[in-house]
């Protein structure tokens, strides 16, 4: 083994060790109160979620939290009653046995007296518009504003986590503020979104939430999305699926080693996620945060990119994204866009054609080009959709087929 290599391995192990304590990443928190000014919703929407000790939501849109009785519990779905009260939650892929009195690895999750409930629904610890780019989604109605849901907690613990304040911390521990489904359809649509993501903390763990803003959504002409790790188990993601337009997830390594000392979680699950997405035929884009010398190695995401290529498809795109030191991976720098460069041409050189570097605002790979001839379809400044030369989902010069959500 040669120096760098040793070094390598030394960085890797000195930056693992220890219990993993972060979470899914993928935007940055803002304020969000001036947006609730204004935003009509009947009475009919009152609604509270469960929380230990007695505490709710009001029934009034974008109220703190205060208290209400019991009777005001929003059941889990997926989930397996069993002896001695216990129950076992069958969301993610955790697979949590909880104790009477106990919650799941997620936080949020709690059984009372032998039945699950969600301690999350309903209670949003933020939104926010932004443009749909941000998610990243590149190929769905580029250019197009966005509204964005969150909630407290999350079913991972990545020590790289840029959302660690909400994703690392209970439902009682952060403020938040009670929408019902209608109340957010009533919001996006009175700031002229045009769809609705589930994206900052990990969207798996409110699921009852978000399928039934979904559902409510496309019921009104929304589009609708969400951002995830990747681990909710099979049945409960093909279900809510069909009130899904399209998914980003995050694929944060392509080696099990990764996923166990630094996400507390396996990479086989997030595989068959992809696949499923896949089969069901939502549109999928791929996030894969570059981090130096945890998973940079240009072997491994030459192997990630055939993957895609072979399980996927070609035509799937891959957000190559810069990383920055947070939380508990303060020591490490900054990925160097030469490694990000280089990872994108291993990714091409693999058969990808729709291959983006992320967090480099200005980057030339920020932008859309023509697989066919090469033309830029798409000019992009970070977020930012600049101009675009395309027809019908179609390039204007050659009549290259792009794949996405176009018209």
């Amino acid at each position: 083994m040669n120096s760098t290599e040793n070094r390598r391995e030394f960085i890797k192990k000195a930056i693992t060790g220890g219990v993993a304590l972060a979470s899914l990443g993928c935007i940055s928190l803002r304020g969000f109160n001036s947006m609730l000014s204004g935003v009509e919703a009947s009475s009919a929407t009152a609604f509270a979620a469960h929380t230990p000790g007695g505490n709710s939501l009001s029934s009034a849109p974008g109220s703190s939290a205060s208290n209400a009785s019991a009777s005001q519990q929003t059941e889990a779905r997926h989930y397996t009653r069993l002896e001695r009260n216990r129950v076992r939650c069958d969301l993610c892929h955790h697979r949590c046995i909880i104790a009477n009195g106990d919650r799941g690895f997620c936080r949020v999750r709690e059984n009372d007296g032998g039945r699950l409930y969600s301690l999350v629904y309903g209670s949003v610890a933020g939104l926010q518009i932004d443009p749909i780019e941000k998610e990243p989604m590149h190929h769905m109605f580029p250019g197009h504003q966005n509204l964005c849901v969150f909630t407290a907690s999350c079913n991972f613990r990545c020590r790289h986590c840029h959302n660690w304040h909400t994703s690392q911390r209970g439902p009682g521990e952060i403020r938040h503020q009670a929408f019902s489904p209608r109340d957010i359809v009533n919001l996006a649509k009175s700031r002229g979104t045009r769809s609705i993501s589930h994206s900052i903390n990990e969207p798996t763990i409110f699921y009852e939430y978000m399928y039934d803003i979904s559902r409510e959504a496309q019921r009104e002409g929304l589009n609708t999305l969400f951002h995830t790790n990747g681990y909710m188990r099979e049945e409960p993601l093909r279900e809510l699926l069909r009130h899904m337009d399209g998914v980003t997830v995050d694929l944060k390594a392509f080696t099990d080693d990764f996923y166990r000392q630094v996400s507390s979680a396996s990479l086989e699950p997030v595989l068959q996620t992809l696949k499923v997405i896949h089969e069901e035929k939502a549109h999928l884009e791929i996030v894969y945060l570059v981090i130096p010398t945890l998973n940079d190695d240009p072997e491994e995401i030459g192997t990630m990119a055939s993957w895609i290529r072979d399980e996927l498809g070609p035509e799937i795109p891959l957000h190559l994204n810069r990383f920055t030191p947070t939380y508990k991976l303060t020591t490490l720098p900054s990925t160097p866009v030469e490694t990000l460069e280089k990872a994108a041409k291993t990714a091409r050189d693999a058969g990808l054609k729709f291959v983006y570097v992320g967090n480099v605002p200005g980057h030339r790979l920020n932008s859309t080009f023509c697989p066919g001839c090469g033309e830029r379809l798409i000019h992009r400044t970070h977020f930012y959709v600049e101009s675009k030369q395309m027809e019908n989902g179609r390039c204007k010069s050659c009549g290259y087929e792009i794949y996405g959500l176009w018209v």
